[in-house]
């Protein structure tokens, strides 16, 4: 069965957390096209928050960890919360993350949805096996990143009492690897080939994710947003066709006749690879294929580097 497609969000005041992000910066700049779009950000840097201005969004800065909400409006019809602190510190990572989305929702409780940006980093570690939204929860990023899936987990707890509490729709979904032409861990990894730098791999090859380009993930927000609901709908998000870190530098470097070298070490993450079939049925498949996206993504960002 093929999903409905939605209407593209038109005429919507809409709450972006995070617009500085890979993820959200594209996000962003399409919707702000046609809706009334505000940016969220602790916008620590002041050309970061001119470069969302230049999108045309209004900006917040906010630190979710403590800043008072007293100047973020209440009358959003949606709220995408794409906002992350990996700082390292449970205390202040905790509390930016977890009490920090349960503020935002007590705070705006959106009338059409509210959409939470998870992350595939929340499922226990299981090798090669694609992980569906009810296996177990676990700590995948421990060895790079010691607070981030936990920190994630508690997020999504929260989303989900404040779901129920507040009677939000809600749709959580759990991230998969994003890129573009904005870069993302393949525009990494073409760094580290171009400097002779070894890559991290997990010691169990291949290594293999869903990649998901940042056509794809626009194109289906209008859905993920129609979708929510009380309790929330959680769904993997990530690109229908899985593929590895092996395969993906391979590809580079037919691109660009740089040869990748990798460094097997057990300081990195792992497979994580998903089940996309509850996606398939909900919001859709996935239409860019990762060797496109990837071709495309070298194109505009290092175009020298391409073969004649």
């Amino acid at each position: 069965m093929t999903p409905p497609t939605a209407a593209p969000l038109s005429g919507e005041k809409i709450l972006i957390t995070g617009p500085t992000s890979q993820v959200a910066l594209p996000i962003a700049r399409t919707l702000a096209r046609e809706n009334d779009v505000y940016g969220l950000a602790r916008f620590s840097k002041e050309e970061d928050r001119q470069r969302v201005e230049k999108l045309g969004c209004k900006t917040l800065a906010i630190d979710l960890a403590s800043s008072p909400l007293d100047e973020v409006p209440r009358d959003f019809s949606i709220v995408l919360h794409f906002a992350v602190v990996k700082s390292g510190d449970f205390d202040y990572d905790l509390a930016a993350n977890a009490e920090g989305v349960g503020r935002l929702m007590d705070h705006t409780r959106p009338s059409r949805a509210f959409l939470h940006c998870s992350t595939t980093g929340v499922y226990e570690d299981a090798g090669h096996q694609a992980l569906k939204e009810t296996d177990p929860l676990g700590d995948n990023h421990r060895a790079m990143m010691p607070t981030y899936s936990i920190c994630k987990i508690a997020a999504e707890s929260m989303v989900r009492f404040g779901s129920r509490q507040w009677n939000v729709p809600t749709t959580v979904v759990r991230l998969g690897v994003p890129y573009g032409d904005n870069g993302g861990w393949p525009w990494f990894h073409l760094m580290m080939m171009q400097g002779g730098v070894p890559i991290p791999v997990g010691k169990n090859p291949p290594n293999v994710y869903n990649l998901l380009h940042e056509d794809d993930y626009i194109a289906m927000l209008p859905r993920l947003v129609e979708i929510a609901d009380v309790p929330p709908v959680t769904v993997n998000w990530a690109g229908s066709e899985a593929t590895s870190i092996e395969e993906w530098c391979a590809y580079l470097g037919e691109l660009t006749g740089l040869e990748p070298k990798f460094n097997p070490t057990d300081a990195t993450i792992g497979s994580v690879t998903v089940d996309p079939t509850k996606m398939h049925e909900l919001v859709g498949r996935t239409q860019v294929d990762w060797r496109d996206g990837i071709a495309r993504m070298v194109k505009a960002r290092n175009p020298e580097l391409l073969k004649d």
